[in-house]
């Protein structure tokens, strides 16, 4: 592929990553209130129809992940990523429509289906991007991540003020917009001699680990991609409940620790993994990102007072070095006809995190912080706990095929 083509392909992917993480977090600050106008007010009804829809949202995630991947084996990237671009854009319409909760959870669980299509753009990113390069690449994308989560609220706040039906509005014309750049611009990155059937033993998620269980490398390096995923779920899960009850912050104390970790997960993402990358090899860059994470979460944890706590989030930013590393060479493992079919697999790991971390991680704050164990920063420590079993599933130089810089690994049959 040529370097102009490779650059419109690659930007294509971050777009669609990022505009997909905008639009969720676009309408997060009147998605709520919007539930509680639908139930008149009532807050517990309203906690308990935010927490399913969060749970449909996931399950969607884990269960069309693979689908998704699949289909682009099969037919390429392109298709499927301005497919579902355009399905994302209808939904967004269609919640903004909704007169009820009924119409508000169908349309959120067509978004987590269509929203799957992450796993189409990680494919694309590997398909374009040489492999030395890939850790660097799926560091963009895990910018692009961070980046929509950002600045996302803070302009759905803005156009919630005009109305909270607008955010909607601005999510389908976002998602729109990137569907046709797609289908105008951008040029198709999986060639068809490496194209390969469709199957539905490979598209469902539970078949689909079977492409970890051919390759002890692989199987590793996805053990090692949930503990880290299942971690990483102690953030958005008790990040609020933990600085309320031990710091006695208030929204806007809240929203600055967030924004910080965003800006500084995003800079990490973007700006240091491709050098760190080039310098120490994927595999010290897997090792070192789980470490920081674990001294982050530790820190965090244990942090007695606020300016303590932001202490750790640098740390926590620097956790991102070991997702792209251990992404990048999970594709070495496996052939150009199965990236998407891997893509999907480590969607689907993550989607299994999301889905039971939550009460993971509240369950576990509530118990350190009952009685007299006076222990809040409990469900950050049995975080830091998986990243260390993390640790210990990290491949060995000889399973990655070198010290510094890592060449492939043997190829699933």
């Amino acid at each position: 592929m040529q370097p102009k083509a490779r650059r419109a392909v690659l930007a294509f992917a971050f777009i669609t990553v990022t505009l997909d993480m905008l639009a969720i977090s676009l309408i997060a600050p009147v998605f709520v209130p919007l539930v509680q106008r639908f139930l008149d007010g009532d807050v517990a009804r309203t906690a308990t129809i935010v927490g399913l829809l969060g749970t449909s949202f996931a399950l969607m995630q884990f269960l069309w992940s693979p689908f998704f991947g699949v289909l682009s084996d099969r037919f390429g990237r392109k298709p499927i990523l301005v497919i579902s671009g355009l399905a994302v854009a209808l939904d967004y319409c269609i919640m903004a429509l909704a007169p009820n909760v009924t119409w508000l959870f169908i349309g959120r669980t067509l978004s987590g289906i269509a929203s799957a299509n992450a796993t189409a753009a990680s494919a694309y990113v590997a398909d374009v991007s040489p492999p030395e390069k890939r850790a660097a690449a799926f560091g963009l994308l895990g910018a692009a991540f961070g980046l929509g989560f950002v600045i996302g609220p803070a302009f759905g706040g803005l156009l919630g003020a005009i109305g909270p039906r607008v955010p909607f509005w601005a999510a389908a014309a976002l998602s729109l917009g990137n569907a046709l750049f797609g289908l105008l611009v951008v040029p198709e990155s999986l060639a068809r001699e490496h194209r390969s059937p469709f199957t539905f033993r490979r598209a469902n998620p539970l078949g689909s680990f079977r492409l970890l269980r051919a390759n002890r490398t692989l199987l590793n390096l996805g053990a090692l991609s949930f503990g880290s995923a299942l971690a990483g779920v102690v953030m958005p899960s008790t990040w609020v409940l933990y600085v309320t009850y031990r710091y006695g912050w208030g929204a806007s104390a809240i929203g600055l620790s967030l924004a910080g970790v965003g800006v500084s997960s995003v800079i990490a993402q973007a700006i240091v993994v491709r050098p760190f990358v080039r310098h120490f090899g994927e595999r010290i860059a897997l090792l070192a990102g789980l470490a920081f994470g674990t001294i982050g979460l530790v820190l965090c944890g244990a942090a007695a007072t606020g300016p303590l706590f932001f202490v750790g989030l640098p740390f926590l930013s620097l956790w991102g070095l070991a997702g792209a590393a251990a992404q990048s060479l999970m594709t070495r493992a496996v052939t150009p006809a199965q990236q998407g079919e891997l893509q999907g697999t480590i969607n689907s790991i993550r989607g299994v995190a999301a889905l039971i971390g939550p009460i993971l991680f509240t369950s576990t704050f509530a118990f350190g912080i009952a009685g007299s164990r006076n222990v809040p920063g409990a469900a950050w420590f049995a975080g830091a706990v998986l990243l260390l079993l993390a640790l210990a599933a990290t491949p060995s130089v000889k399973d990655l095929g070198g010290e510094k810089t890592t060449h492939a690994v043997e190829t699933v049959a």
